[in-house]
């Protein structure tokens, strides 16, 4: 990974620790892309989802069940 933003991003405290990091979708738009993003997200194993204006990432390789 070589864009700044993104490094400090996925490297924030959440990030590390299994927790939600997230990003308006302007502002990842703006320093980076969707598709850098997913593919760095893909990489780790995490889950990526977008809803409304905001890009979340559940920084964890668990299983992912959405309820409602």
């Amino acid at each position: 990974m070589t864009n700044t933003w993104l490094e400090q991003w996925f490297s924030a405290d959440q990030a590390n620790h299994g927790g939600i990091i997230r990003r308006d979708r302007d502002w990842v738009q703006k320093f980076s892309s969707i598709q850098e993003v997913r593919d760095e997200a893909q990489q780790r194993g995490w889950h990526m989802i977008e809803t409304g204006n905001q890009i979340v990432l559940l920084c964890h390789q668990g299983e992912l069940i959405i309820h409602c």
